[in-house]
């Protein structure tokens, strides 16, 4: 008999010097880790997203998509997001389209039942399709 063991195997993007030290600043109230996990790419991030660090949040989606290449999706979890306003959904539509033009799939994860409608009431469901959980985000083909 033998046993075949599965990893999953995931890599910490390099980010900018400069957005390190802005998720890093002891006042800022975005967290967010990037990694890789096999052609993925994969932003986790966490607190608030608002008027106030827009440009950080902004930056973070850009750095991260940029190293997103067709095939593998890009995946932006903001089930840890206490807090997103307008600001971060154009953001984040804006990165889906570009992504889109270089045939990368922009995959939201949350679980929060009001970032779903608030997707939803802005006319965004066809851009930022949302999954419940990394694991189901990745799984998509």
């Amino acid at each position: 008999m033998s046993l075949v063991i599965a990893e999953s195997f995931s890599t910490h993007l390099t980010l900018s010097t400069r957005l390190v030290y802005q998720l890093g600043e002891p006042r800022s109230t975005l967290r967010a880790i990037t990694d890789r996990s096999g052609e993925a790419v994969v932003i986790h991030a966490g607190g608030e997203v608002d008027a106030c660090n827009e440009n950080t949040w902004r930056q973070l989606v850009t750095e991260a998509a940029a190293t997103a290449t067709a095939p593998g999706p890009f995946i932006v979890d903001v089930s840890d997001v206490d807090f997103m306003g307008c600001c971060a959904y154009t953001v984040l539509a804006e990165a889906a389209e570009d992504c889109r033009r270089r045939g990368v799939e922009l995959r939201l994860v949350t679980h929060a039942p009001i970032v779903t409608r608030i997707v939803d009431a802005c006319g965004l469901s066809a851009v930022l399709p949302i999954y419940p959980t990394v694991d189901s985000a990745l799984a998509i083909s």
